[in-house]
């Protein structure tokens, strides 16, 4: 007697299938606008690298420079989290972590150097945009728990912070070539007390743990500067303090 052709049902892997082919439908996307947004985040670095060399009178020529990259990173991120959010963020979020945070970076070396102006307020060298301002310019949640979806999440920001005070001791060094002897107090104070920031937290994450502690360095580095500047006499006075420096725009 001729017995069942299968126990189980073809129609379940079929299903399988066609779940899988969507998921890397879905991927695909991902990985092209993920190179876009590498390749905008490359601009965008390039074209505020120049701030190294470019006097405080002429920042302003940079800012504009960089105000088309940054739309471009914008305009990609919106549509990374119009796709992204297809799928579980957490089991994919790790393709799009480093470039989330090289646009975070962008973003952030262009609001200290002044290219943000907040609602009611006027650009100001020196500031540090928040986690917040960084998703209302993006277009995106941050730091979402209460649904599975597309957002800037902590790590990435503190990461993203990490940088930018690596790439301002660059700059404090670069500053003093130029000839300008405010902007390193400027930046000495800001990175003490980011520094200071980081000392609070209780970071579980052993890289941002690892990266953060490094941070010392960088402060040691740009007091060094500071501390060169005092004894050649070339800090700047003002109001008959010593270091009491506000560079604004």
């Amino acid at each position: 007697m001729a017995g069942p052709s299968g126990i189980v049902d073809p129609a379940i892997f079929q299903s399988l299938q066609s779940r899988i082919d969507e998921d890397s439908a879905v991927r695909d996307e991902l990985k092209d606008i993920i190179s876009a947004l590498e390749k905008h985040n490359r601009n965008v670095s390039f074209v505020l690298s120049r701030a190294h060399s470019t006097p405080v009178a002429n920042l302003d020529d940079v800012l504009k420079a960089a105000e088309e990259p940054i739309k471009n990173v914008v305009e990609t991120v919106s549509k990374l989290s119009q796709a992204a959010s297809k799928l579980p963020y957490y089991k994919f979020n790790n393709m799009w972590s480093r470039q989330m945070q090289g646009a975070i970076e962008g973003l952030l070396f262009w609001g200290w150097l002044g290219g943000y102006k907040h609602e009611g307020g006027e650009p100001k060298c020196g500031r540090l945009l928040t986690i917040e301002e960084l998703g209302e310019i993006l277009n995106i949640p941050v730091n979402l728990k209460e649904r599975d979806e597309f957002h800037l999440t902590l790590e990435e920001y503190l990461q993203s912070l990490i940088s930018l005070v690596e790439e301002l001791t660059r700059l404090a060094r670069n500053a003093v070539t130029l000839g300008d002897y405010e902007r390193p107090l400027l930046i000495n104070q800001f990175v003490k007390d980011l520094f200071a920031g980081f000392q609070i937290l209780n970071l579980k994450n052993d890289s941002l743990r690892r990266r953060s502690d490094g941070l010392k360095y960088r402060v040691k580095d740009v007091e060094d500067v500071v501390y060169d500047l005092s004894l050649r006499n070339l800090v700047p006075k003002k109001g008959g303090q010593e270091g009491e420096v506000k560079l604004e725009q």
